[in-house]
């Protein structure tokens, strides 16, 4: 890579949104020059193939997860939460459990109300449709031929079944599409996947090395900072070396490492940047701020079961043995995603639409899996779906080298502490419906009679974000916004934003979907405005 190189559009941030950004522009008419940069390696772990290895991929720090922290969190007992984030050409999606949700039509009319033209759910349908390639076939939700495969589990645990029955047990409908007419009950979850191996969104948008003579990936370093004439986008600093764009860049670095570049670039809060040294180009109070993630509470518990998974030698054996299965056919125990099943729910019956959403797991999930016990489990997770609680995301140096620092502020807002309380209420009643209670077990942590102050303590100790932070580069139509409804940087020529960081609020579901839409509206808006 010489010093000056350059293409009509670059591309920063290889995850589900920078992927389809630069697969579409590149395969637009013309066919512009597109180089897609990104920080980590070109090719993902063997792990990353195989489902069940994001019981490995989640909990270490690698050449494929950033395994980020936050500061402590005050109410949470000062604990330091963790982030992993996805490092390499796939992002996010070569580390998450793969579930293919897209949230609530509420959501992106919501976003549509605050603003955002052009985001409501009759825009996103389409979008959604375009980009799937489901299993089930085509209809008004669904769609086929797309770059991404949704598809049933394989071989789903029959524990995950029980849970189903359980929560049914309780009084929660059974549902078995998710992003279908209604999204509220519990089921199982569609995966990214494709004959029981994970497709990530680099294979999904990229191919296995099917090259596109005018699409140049350039991995394995970060992107340092964005290059600026005046107001003007020229171009990224890579590796001390400058990458020109003749037209413009787009920021895809996810809801961390955008407004990390934005502000090492000079675009942010400017006492912040004047601080670290960084010279002011536009001084944009609002990158960095509005951070928002799920919180989650894990109930685990200790038993014994068909179809359960521990660090244990019989579990151990179990996958030797199902390896064969998984080779030849796609199937077996090591196509599990691990969080098989869950489903959205009311915490109450007066509440108009889902507010907490299920994951239940067929292994103990004890700290992220950083915590490994021998005993076999489960685990059933419970998250608010729209928190109210607002963080940040700031620089601790002038170097893209220096870990960001990352503040969720989790249960700042009152109000999630009690919702997640009263979803824990609804997790025990869950796991002490016969369909699950017939099976026994101890929880790992607690003793199953707690009041809410006995709730209280336990989410204090042991809730953290089910990875779904977004809203750092918030969309809107105000003064205050970081990108305008095209997603263009306000003050800025020629600089895009397109990740989960532009969403004005959290979507009430897990975020692959929502970032591969983006990222294809994203490119719809640059080739519109580059004819």
């Amino acid at each position: 890579m010489g010093d000056g190189e350059s293409a009509d559009f670059i591309v920063v941030g290889a995850g589900p949104a920078g992927c389809a950004v630069a697969a579409r522009l590149a395969d637009a008419p013309g066919r512009p020059t597109v180089f897609l940069v990104e920080t980590g390696p070109a090719t993902p772990s063997w792990l990353s193939r195989v489902p069940m290895g994001i019981a490995a991929l989640v909990p270490f720090r690698s050449r494929h997860n950033y395994a980020y922290q936050t500061v402590p969190q005050p109410h949470l007992d000062g604990r330091r939460g963790y982030v992993p984030r996805g490092r390499g050409v796939g992002g996010s999606s070569l580390i998450n459990a793969m579930i293919c949700t897209r949230g609530q039509p509420e959501d992106y009319d919501g976003w549509s109300a605050l603003g955002c033209a052009g985001w409501s759910w009759d825009d996103v349908l389409p979008v959604f449709r375009s980009i799937e390639d489901n299993q089930r076939g085509a209809d008004a939700w669904h769609g086929v031929g797309g770059p991404l495969p949704v598809s049933d589990l394989r071989s789903p645990s029959p524990m995950s079944r029980a849970f189903v029955e359980a929560a049914a047990q309780c009084g929660y409908p059974r549902n078995d599409d998710f992003n279908g007419l209604r999204q509220e009950g519990v089921g199982l979850y569609q995966v990214y996947q494709r004959d029981g191996r994970r497709v990530d969104a680099g294979r999904a948008y990229l191919g296995d090395g099917q090259a596109r003579p005018n699409l140049r990936v350039l991995a394995g370093r970060p992107a340092q900072r964005i290059l600026f004439e005046g107001l003007r986008t020229s171009g990224v600093l890579l590796g001390g070396k400058r990458l020109l764009a003749r037209r413009e860049v787009i920021l895809c670095g996810g809801a961390i490492g955008s407004p990390q570049l934005l502000m090492l670039s000079g675009i942010g809060p400017g006492a912040h940047l004047r601080e670290l040294g960084i010279p002011v180009v536009q001084d944009a109070p609002d990158v960095g701020r509005h951070l928002q993630d799920h919180i989650d509470y894990t109930a685990n518990l200790r038993v014994r079961a068909k179809g359960l998974f521990g660090m244990n030698p019989a579990t151990l054996a179990r996958m030797v043995a199902s390896g064969g299965a998984y080779r030849r056919r796609g199937e077996g125990m090591l196509t599990s995603n691990a969080a098989e099943a869950g489903g959205f729910i009311r915490s109450r019956p007066e509440v108009t639409r889902p507010d907490l959403q299920l994951h239940f797991c067929i292994g103990m999930v004890d700290d992220h899996n950083r915590r490994m016990h021998l005993s076999t489990g489960l685990a059933l997770h419970v998250c608010v779906l729209r928190p109210a609680s607002r963080g940040r995301v700031r620089l601790t140096g002038a170097d893209v080298a220096a870990a960001p620092l990352i503040d969720p502020d989790f249960l700042s807002a009152p109000e999630d502490m009690e919702l997640l309380v009263e979803g824990a209420r609804i997790v025990r009643r869950i796991l002490a419906a016969p369909a699950l209670a017939a099976y026994g077990g101890r929880l790992l942590y607690g003793t199953g009679s707690e009041d809410d102050d006995g709730l209280r303590a336990l989410i204090r100790a042991h809730a953290d974000t089910i990875y779904h932070p977004v809203g750092t580069c918030r969309m809107g139509a105000d003064k205050g916004a970081v990108v305008d409804p095209r997603l263009r940087v306000l003050g800025i020529r020629g600089l895009r934003v397109a990740d989960a960081s532009i969403m004005p609020a959290l979507i009430s579901g897990n975020t692959e979907a929502p970032s591969a839409m983006i990222g294809e509206m994203a490119a719809r808006f640059v080739l519109a405005d580059n004819p």
